[in-house]
């Protein structure tokens, strides 16, 4: 791995790092300006105002997290392997890779094997300023793993094992082995309305906003980003 590869990789580490906690609250907004300003260098981003439009960030937010998205990976975006490195190091006694690998997924909405800024805020400004619709659609997505518009048993068999499996063996209380096939059948018993073995964005909305014990769950995974 070369110097500036190297360089990209363990500082976005420590951006990320910042983010996570304003993800978790852990830090305050305000909070999150002292430690990104400390590693601020001059970039005049483009664009900007576009993105302020697009999102719920205003401009100086936006210049604060560009900086240091740029100052942290000069390259300007994150590969898969580099974001699957990240997320083992928030889950240091479960296996993040398959999660890391959906969220990527989710994350890279153009499919072009990397994250860009512009990926990367647009999901943040919908995780952590969305309304409960937003976020839902965001969930879905994330849930329909191959993008073909609905999502069935074994795709969102493969994301709850994936964050079982990150969770890892301390998760209490101890999971046992068929708890995610329970939790699957669970969700689509009250999901899948007309019974097809599919799940639309329309039953995934209508069935996560009228049960509170759906929204809870979905909740803990989005805690988990």
């Amino acid at each position: 791995m070369s110097g500036c590869s190297k360089r990209c990789k363990l500082g976005f580490v420590k951006f990320a790092q910042t983010i996570f906690k304003l993800i978790t609250g852990t830090l305050s907004k305000d909070k999150i300006e002292d430690e990104l300003e400390m590693t601020m260098v001059c970039h005049r981003p483009e664009g900007l105002e576009q993105l302020e439009a697009q999102t719920n960030f205003t401009k100086r937010e936006l210049q604060v997290l560009y900086r240091g998205f740029k100052n942290e990976c000069p390259s300007g975006v994150v590969n898969e392997e580099t974001f699957k490195q990240i997320y083992a190091q928030f889950f240091p006694h479960g296996d993040a890779s398959m999660y890391a690998h959906y969220l990527f997924h989710a994350f890279d909405t153009t499919q072009t094997g990397s994250v860009k800024f512009e990926d990367f805020v647009t999901a943040l400004s919908i995780l952590l300023r969305g309304t409960v619709h937003e976020k839902l659609r965001w969930t879905f997505n994330l849930y329909d793993i191959n993008k073909d518009g609905y999502i069935n048993k074994e795709e969102m068999m493969d994301i709850v094992k994936a964050i079982y499996d990150m969770m890892g063996k301390y998760t209490y209380p101890v999971l046992r082995e068929d708890t995610p096939r329970q939790h699957v059948d669970v969700f689509f018993q009250k999901m899948d309305k007309n019974k097809d073995g599919i799940v639309t964005l329309d039953e995934f909305l209508e069935s996560c906003q009228e049960d509170d014990n759906i929204m809870r769950s979905l909740q803990l995974f989005q805690n988990v980003m």
